[in-house]
């Protein structure tokens, strides 16, 4: 992704958006984790960094389109937590890039968790 100014060209690497946009899904409420989409992005999550984990970030010409793969905690509505990232990583990525473009989320939950058992 690059925007060209009279001062020259800035190029935003579509795995920085990523790093934006996974921070901003685990500060969101009803989320436990991020988790990898298929084995393979599993394997290169242990071998690799796991900054921008569950996230997938396409750009085009003009739009940005973000695929969150997440983990949600039980008993939460996944619908609203589902919706709360939509706006918050949109949001986030459309604050951190400026006006002009167009950001696509998509949340794909896989998988529910317990965070605490009661005895």
């Amino acid at each position: 992704m690059s925007e060209q100014n009279p001062l020259g060209q800035i190029e935003i690497s579509p795995t920085a958006i990523a790093t934006l946009a996974a921070h901003a899904v685990l500060q969101s409420y009803g989320v436990v984790g991020m988790a990898p989409k298929n084995l393979a992005d599993e394997l290169t999550t242990v071998l690799g960094d796991a900054a921008h984990r569950g996230v997938e970030v396409r750009v085009t010409d003009d739009c940005i389109q973000i695929d969150l793969y997440v983990i949600v905690e039980y008993g939460t509505r996944i619908t609203s937590v589902a919706h709360s990232i939509m706006n918050v990583v949109k949001y986030t990525v459309e604050q951190a890039l400026g006006a002009g473009w167009y950001v696509q989320v998509n949340v794909h939950v896989q998988g529910l968790r317990v965070s605490s058992v009661d005895a």
